[in-house]
């Protein structure tokens, strides 16, 4: 396993939690057990470390018929204390009934957010322990490396991954991933990239995000016949893939298939609607097919969008 395996663990899943968590030595402490305590009660107990205790008491808080904010303290003690424990299903109940309850409240939104990453770092630990020489554990490194943008650790391991497991799915697409990410890329990264994609698709051709990032290479270099194949097999591998049918639409348009460009650009238009890039080429399409009265109602939808999100993202990247 790579020598950065825990800390690129660490630095990629560590949530902070600061006053939200107990110590051990909090927890420790035996009181009576809570099942008779009132909602209040129990939350004040938990606060002062008797977390195991009182677990079940906060769960009855949270469906009791009291004020919301006792519900919502106890749904964040309990999120704490679960964490404290290290009881994971009952941390994930807690988020469950946090998020129905108070689905809006940004206090509690920043609990649920910590106490994923906390789970996430957990889990990964648990990986790292447990196989750490496995391809999941490659993978996560992997990933982690990428994410602090540690070009060439990260390369190492995909490459190791797959010197080890050639025939692994997944691993070419995000070695491709990486030569397209990486800042640094020599110029051969592109075609490089492209054979990772390649390969990948022959372990896999379900893979609609290689056929997809190969659909957007050729599209870049014009080549719409490409193009056009590789976004529209994309689509039809992943039928809610909107930016697949966007592609297909938008390398119809270039190959002057005005017509034909318009059935794939609806099919994206329905699946992201707010996308203000799917209504200009869907315009395009339209008012060069002759149908200026439903493109210019493209080309509106398009600057209202546009003039509200300016800079809408327009993912080119997927997982």
């Amino acid at each position: 396993m790579s020598r950065h395996f825990g800390k690129a663990f660490f630095l990629l899943f560590i949530g902070y939690w600061g006053g939200l968590t107990l110590s051990a030595q909090q927890t420790k402490a035996a009181v009576p057990p809570a099942a008779g305590l009132s909602p209040e009660k129990a939350v004040a107990s938990a606060e002062q470390g008797h977390c195991r205790e009182n677990i079940s008491a906060l769960k009855r808080a949270m469906a009791a018929q009291v004020p919301a904010a006792t519900r919502k303290q106890a749904g964040v003690v309990g999120v704490r204390c679960a964490l404290a424990i290290d009881d994971r299903d009952a941390a994930l109940e807690f988020i469950r009934l946090l998020n129905k309850q108070f689905a809006r409240d940004a206090d509690v939104l920043f609990v649920v957010v910590h106490a994923y990453s906390d789970l996430s770092t957990r889990t990964a630990q648990d990986l790292g322990r447990t196989a750490p020489q496995s391809l999941a554990a490659h993978k996560l490194n992997a990933e982690a490396l990428e994410e602090q943008g540690k070009w060439e650790p990260a390369l190492l391991e995909y490459e190791e991954m797959i010197r080890k497991e050639p025939g692994a799915r997944g691993t070419h697409f995000l070695l491709g991933r990486l030569l397209l990410s990486r800042p640094d890329a020599g110029p051969d990264a592109t075609q490089r990239a492209k054979q990772e994609f390649l390969k990948e698709l022959q372990i896999d051709p379900t893979n609609s995000g290689a056929e997809y990032i190969l659909g957007e290479l050729a599209r870049r270099e014009e080549n719409w016949d490409e193009a056009t194949s590789r976004f529209s097999a994309a689509a039809k591998l992943d039928p809610n893939f909107a930016e697949a049918y966007l592609g297909w639409g938008v390398s119809l348009i270039g190959s002057k298939s005005y017509q034909q460009a318009i059935a794939p650009l609806r099919i994206a238009e329905r699946l992201t609607p707010q996308n203000p890039d799917i209504h200009q080429a869907l315009g395009t399409a339209l008012v060069r097919s002759g149908q200026k009265e439903e493109a210019n109602k493209e080309f509106a939808i398009h600057r209202s969008l546009s003039s509200t999100a300016p800079n809408a993202p327009n993912p080119e990247k997927p997982e």
